[in-house]
């Protein structure tokens, strides 16, 4: 029987020479299976149509635009995920949700092996390869530009010899990868870390300098889910959708850093994620009049490490879903509204309410009515401050 092997494909040059390059190195059939996150771009029976003109002996297309918004930007929104603090795991999330599409494909084509475009470079190949080892350890993994040396002369070189159905022609001075969470951006003069960039580096958002009107916006959480924009019914989906357009017109979301990669570099990123970002501004917001102080204080612990798990690739852990667990929970009261200005590039909250609120206004204020005994605190700051006090007794003393 002819071996089969499941590619992770795209449609562009690269993932289509693949198809013929697999089979002329290893002899077996090519499964394309492609997986529409919300990156925009061609039809999918389009694209369903070029795998099988290139050489596919089946071709598989999903939409797993729902998929990915619910099962996988949702827990990051919960989380409040931020790697280095900035990025909002725009490549990182949609990784796992292709995986999970790849190892099904394996399982009903018969497949003993997946493939993907990754180079040998980035963390992409970790987290398709570390996820694919954690569904599926039984299968083996290919990576035809990083095992194979396939440049991308040698792809252009391959396409033409064959006939391929490609464009080989222009190529982009970027590369880029999008979904609805986002878009990442990197190569060409920004791997200067002194270039800025310039305004044909975005797509996502509008220039923040340019005047304009601001918008306000008001997003309604259910237990850390947004379900509706000011006051209309939303999915996961639709709440991130509409953010984008309206954050991204008042350039919310771009991002401009150096980060550290899973493989040990440093690497200049340009991301934008709008959505992302506004949603994840509205739900920290929240969480801050929710969610009891010592809670709130380790759940920002969990938050970092469960963001370096997912950046890493383990989105399949052990650790991973523990700590799902423990967010999943964190989010049980993060109910109600948030108003934010989006306006030069921010997204600004200006006001919060929630029946789940922990603010009391009684004991918050300074005027009349305040509910606060004053008087509890003088011995309150004795005995908080005893141990160092003592400490510091004896460090004086020596």
């Amino acid at each position: 029987m002819t071996e089969r092997v499941v590619l992770a494909y795209s449609g562009g040059l690269d993932t289509s020479v693949c198809i013929g390059w697999i089979a002329e190195e290893t002899g077996a059939e090519v499964i394309a299976v492609a997986v529409d996150v919300g990156q925009g771009g061609e039809d999918l029976d389009v694209i369903r149509k070029r795998a099988l003109d290139c050489g596919a002996v089946e071709a598989e297309v999903a939409d797993a635009k729902d998929e990915f918004a619910e099962e996988y930007c949702l827990p990051a929104i919960k989380a409040n995920a931020l790697y280095m603090d900035r990025y909002p795991l725009v490549s990182a999330l949609s990784r796992p949700t292709i995986v999970k599409h790849l190892v099904a494909a394996a399982k009903k084509h018969g497949a003993t092996t997946v493939a993907h475009g990754c180079t040998g470079k980035g963390n992409d190949q970790v987290r398709f390869e570390a996820g694919i080892s954690s569904l599926a350890p039984d299968l083996t993994c290919i990576a035809p530009v990083r095992d194979y040396a396939m440049t991308r002369d040698k792809a252009i070189a391959f396409c033409e010899e064959k006939g391929l159905p490609i464009a080989t022609s222009k190529k982009s001075p970027y590369s880029i990868d999008q979904n609805v969470f986002g878009r990442a951006v990197e190569t060409g003069f920004l791997e200067d870390i002194w270039n800025g960039p310039i305004e044909d580096v975005y797509e996502y958002t509008s220039d923040p300098a340019q005047p304009r009107e601001a918008d306000e916006v008001i997003v309604t959480f259910e237990q850390g889910v947004p379900v509706a924009i000011d006051g209309r019914p939303v999915t996961v989906l639709q709440a991130i959708q509409q953010l984008n357009e309206r954050a991204g017109a008042q350039g919310v979301g771009r991002i401009d850093m150096v980060e550290d990669r899973l493989v040990g570099i440093k690497s200049r990123e340009v991301y934008e994620s709008p959505g992302g970002i506004a949603l994840i501004t509205a739900h920290q917001e929240l969480e801050n009049v929710t969610v009891e102080r010592e809670l709130a204080r380790f759940k920002r612990q969990v938050e970092q490490r469960w963001t370096e798990l997912v950046y890493d690739g383990l989105w399949f852990s052990p650790l991973k879903r523990a700590l799902d667990g423990f967010i999943n929970e964190a989010n049980q009261h993060v109910s109600g509204d948030i108003r934010m200005t989006l306006h030069g590039g921010r997204a600004t909250v200006t006001g919060r309410r929630s029946e789940q609120s922990l603010y009391d206004f009684n004991l918050a204020t300074y005027d009349t009515g305040d509910t606060f005994d004053q008087s509890l605190s003088k011995g309150f700051i004795e005995l908080f401050g005893m141990s160092s006090k003592i400490a510091a007794k004896r460090d004086l003393a020596q």
